[in-house]
C-alpha cells in the first residue's frame, strides 16, 4: 500500500499522551507503537518534531541525556509514537543510566503493541557500539528497524552516500533499513515519516 498525502497527515494529529519512569506507568498495551532510541545528541527530538510538524512536541535540549523517562505521544486510540530515553551519555549518574538501560530493555523485551524501531545515529560519527548491539538485539526478536543518519546537511552529497554505503555493507541484516535525514533541511523528511506509518501498520 502506498501512503497518501492524508496519511503523512496523520502524524501531525499527535498529541503527548504521557511521561513513564516504571513500566506501571505506560499505556494500556494494545495498539501499535513505533519507538525512537538513539545515543544522546544525536537530534532525536528533533527528528520526532520534524516528522509531526510540531516545533515542541518532543522536548530539545543542547544537555544531552535531558529525557529521562519513557515518553509517549498519541498519534489516535490504536497508533503511538515512543521516545526513549537516549544511552550512552557519560555524564548522567550511574544509578539513573542503570534505570533507564532496565526500562528501556523491559520496553523492547515485553510491550506487545511495539512495530518498529527508528534507530538514529550521528553520521559524522557513525554507528557505536551500544548501537550495534541494539540492532543485533532486534534482529535476534525479528524486529524492524529504520536507521535515520542525522544531521547528513553536515556532509556533502559524496561523503554522505559513503557513509549511507559503509553502514549498509556493515549491517546485511534483512530486518533493518537505512537513509539520509537532516530534520535541520528536510533531508529525507517524507520518506522517515512514510517509513514510520508503514511501522504504524505492521507492514514496514
Amino acid at each position: 500500500m502506498i501512503e497518501t498525502t492524508r496519511d503523512t497527515k496523520d502524524l501531525r494529529r499527535v498529541q503527548y499522551l504521557c511521561s513513564a519512569h516504571v513500566a506501571n506507568q505506560w499505556p494500556q498495551d494494545m495498539g501499535h507503537e513505533v519507538a525512537f532510541a538513539g545515543r544522546s545528541n544525536v537530534g532525536k527530538s528533533s527528528a520526532i518534531n520534524a516528522m509531526v510538524g510540531q516545533v515542541r512536541l518532543a522536548r530539545t535540549s543542547k544537555t544531552p541525556g535531558r529525557t529521562q523517562q519513557i515518553v509517549f505521544f498519541e498519534i489516535d486510540s490504536g497508533r503511538r509514537l515512543v521516545d526513549l530515553p537516549g544511552y550512552g551519555y557519560a555524564k548522567v549518574p550511574p544509578g539513573l543510566q542503570r534505570h533507564w538501560e532496565k526500562a528501556v530493555r523491559h520496553y523492547l523485551e515485553d510491550r506487545n503493541s511495539l512495530r518498529g524501531l527508528i534507530l538514529l545515529a550521528d553520521i559524522r560519527r557513525g554507528l557505536t557500539d551500544l548501537d550495534w548491539q541494539l540492532l543485533e538485539w532486534c534482529t535476534h526478536k525479528e524486529l524492524s528497524v529504520h536507521l535515520l543518519l542525522t544531521k547528513s546537511d553536515k556532509l556533502n552529497r559524496s561523503a554522505a552516500n559513503q557513509a549511507v554505503a559503509q553502514v549498509q555493507r556493515g549491517i546485511r541484516l534483512g530486518t533493518v533499513t537505512v537513509q539520509l535525514f537532516s530534520a535541520l533541511r528536510k533531508v529525507g523528511l517524507e520518506e522517515a515519516r512514510k517509513k514510520v506509518l508503514a511501522l504504524l501498520r505492521g507492514s514496514g
